[in-house]
């Protein structure tokens, strides 16, 4: 059913919803835009509609060809929408959904455009802080780049600064999904560029291995696992783009790269990237890594398992978790720390989730019981062997030794008379 959205747009039909509202395919003086209608909760609270306004000039002025412009922000009664380019294509969730992973060549093709389009959006003083394959659309209308990528943009610019307040988020929740959230964020430190880098490099190593490096298991476990573990390594690919990854993932924002600086790199990597097949590795098993990761929270925390072989269990938009208000007097290890040598080599020291080679058993399945098991026999039985022959030879040293004395009824000497 139509709707008016103030007094320029109207919203025909609905594409999709999302944590923070829903959106439209509309009309306006111009011609089809996508409308993003803000929750009546959001448009009722004053102080998000007056940060509202403050931010029109920022996304407004924001344009680059991989960033979905914002066209108008319409403040109306009960309405608070972004009018945006419409995008004709799909996100790159639905994508990774139908693929699982993409090849490599692909994969850094699009998040190169991801990266330039983040540059735009930090020199005009723009943080994202909500990077992840829902906010990445795919042009399908759009020239085909390397491995037959089509080009993408980012969306929802400002929508995670908007709803994020202190009397709603500081002492209750962390506003963004905890798979792609960067360690500063989960202490509580302001949301700098370089949150934007450390999501999209985990959106890279997700679309290269079709998991999060730090995901799975209970929301609190994924957030302790940004600040306190080490990426694992992904075998299959060159050595110069996980060198990249493991950068961009640092847990100190200072040894990022800055968004220009990323793109320019990955574009570089893409020659020897062409041809190469996706990766063929298996995610690790969520209950076991959290589990490994010292998780305490009860099975019924836990996410369903999947409901088939190869399908992931999808987290949502916004899974938050208490937290304490964070001393503002602290310094934090994710600010000051600079990355020890094995996480810049891509050490996998430290990590509960580490990729499985295709193939191989699960951690936790009934194979790697009976392996563990065989395991435990052979080594009990070795035990038992090194103990029986140490009190055999005790046995013996103790008879030689009586014999020496003399003792009596020892084998080989006669009694006195």
């Amino acid at each position: 059913m139509a709707r008016k959205i103030g007094s320029r747009y109207t919203a025909n039909q609905i594409l999709g919803r999302g944590s923070a509202g829903t959106v439209w395919l509309g009309e306006g003086p111009d011609g089809p835009v996508a409308v993003k209608l803000l929750r009546e909760d959001l448009a009722s609270d004053q102080e998000l509609v007056g940060r509202f306004v403050q931010e029109r000039t920022a996304l407004l002025g924001l344009e680059h060809p991989n960033v979905v412009s914002v066209r108008d922000l319409v403040v109306d009664g009960n309405d608070l929408a972004l009018v945006m380019d419409l995008v004709r294509g799909t996100d790159l969730r639905t994508r990774l959904e139908r693929e699982r992973r993409l090849a490599p060549e692909a994969a850094v093709a699009i998040v190169a455009d991801v990266a330039d389009g983040l540059a735009a959006a930090h020199a005009a003083g723009v943080v994202h802080r909500d990077v992840k394959p829902e906010n990445v659309l795919l042009d399908m209308q759009g020239p085909l780049g390397p491995g037959g990528a089509h080009p993408a943009l980012l969306t929802d610019f400002g929508v995670a600064k908007l709803i994020d307040s202190p009397k709603r988020t500081r002492a209750t929740k962390i506003i963004g999904t905890p798979d792609y959230l960067a360690p500063e964020i989960v202490e509580g430190l302001p949301p700098r560029a370089a949150v934007d880098i450390y999501a999209l490099a985990t959106v890279l190593y997700e679309l290269l291995a079709g998991f999060t490096p730090f995901g799975g298991g209970h929301p609190g476990a994924v957030l302790r696992r940004h600040v306190t573990e080490t990426v694992a390594p992904l075998p299959g690919i060159p050595d110069e783009l996980w060198r990249l990854i493991v950068q961009c993932l640092a847990k100190a924002p200072a040894s990022r790269l800055r968004a220009s600086e990323l793109g320019a790199l990955l574009r570089e990597l893409q020659p020897m990237l062409a041809g190469m097949p996706p990766l063929d590795v298996d995610e690790p098993d969520a209950e076991v890594a959290g589990e490994a990761a010292g998780e305490d929270a009860s099975p019924s925390d836990r996410p369903v398992p999947p409901a088939g072989a190869g399908e992931r269990v999808r987290r949502g938009a916004v899974p938050l978790v208490p937290g304490a208000k964070p001393d503002s007097n602290r310094d934090t290890h994710t600010s000051m720390r600079v990355p020890a040598p094995d996480e810049l080599a891509g050490g996998a020291r430290g990590t509960a989730r580490v990729p499985r080679a295709a193939g191989a058993p699960r951690p936790g399945s009934a194979a790697r019981h009976r392996a563990a098991a065989r395991r435990r026999r052979l080594t009990l039985g070795v035990a038992g062997l090194v103990v029986a022959g140490v009190l055999g030879a005790g046995v013996w040293w103790a008879s030689s030794e009586d014999g020496a004395d003399g003792a009596p009824g020892t084998p080989g000497h006669s009694a006195s008379p």
